[in-house]
C-alpha cells in the first residue's frame, strides 16, 4: 500500500501556484513539487494527485490519497467526475486535468481520505510547504490548460 499526501497552493486565485506531494511506501519516501506562473488553487490540488499517481511504477498499485481538497476528494468519492465524463465534461472546470486524472486513476486501486488542512497532519503540512515554495520559485512552468482557456475565452470561473 502506497500512502500519498497531496496539496496545492495559489498566490491569488488565479495567480502563481504550485503543488506538493509526498509518497510513502515502507521505508521509501518521494517528494514531488512544481510551480506554475498562472493557475488556480483547485487546479494545483488536482495536479498534485495526478503527478503523484503518475509516479507509481506498477499498474494496479493500491494507494490511499490524503488530501485537504474537498473539490478533489468529493468529486471522486461522490462519483461526480464520472457523471461529468459521461457528459464529456461539458461546462466543467479543469476538464483537461480531470481527463488526465481518470486515465491514471483507472490504472490503480485508489482510495481517497479527506484531511483537515493546516492541522496536525505532518505529511499534509509538508505538502503545503512544498506547494507554497514551488509557487514562489523563479522558474515557473506554464499551466497550458489554464492559459489556453484564458486565451480562447472558454474559461469558467474557479
Amino acid at each position: 500500500m502506497v500512502l500519498i499526501y497531496t496539496d496545492g497552493a495559489s498566490r491569488g486565485n488565479p495567480g502563481p501556484g504550485g503543488f506538493g506531494a509526498v509518497l510513502l511506501f515502507g521505508s521509501l519516501r518521494k517528494e514531488l513539487s512544481e510551480g506554475f506562473r498562472l493557475t488556480t488553487n483547485n487546479r494545483m490540488e488536482l495536479m498534485s494527485v495526478i503527478v503523484a499517481l503518475e509516479a507509481l511504477k506498477k499498474e494496479n498499485t493500491p494507494a490511499t490519497i490524503y488530501s485537504d481538497s474537498k473539490y478533489v476528494v468529493d468529486s471522486v468519492e461522490k462519483k461526480w467526475v464520472f457523471g461529468w465524463e459521461k457528459k464529456n465534461f461539458k461546462q466543467k472546470k479543469n476538464a483537461d486535468l480531470w481527463i488526465r486524472f481518470l486515465k491514471v486513476y483507472r490504472k490503480h486501486n485508489i482510495k481517497f481520505v479527506w484531511v483537515k488542512g493546516h492541522a496536525s497532519n505532518v505529511e499534509n503540512n509538508r505538502c503545503d510547504e512544498l506547494a507554497v515554495a514551488a509557487a514562489q520559485d523563479r522558474d515557473l512552468q506554464i499551466d497550458a490548460g489554464y492559459e489556453k482557456e484564458i486565451s480562447t475565452g472558454t474559461l469558467l470561473a474557479d
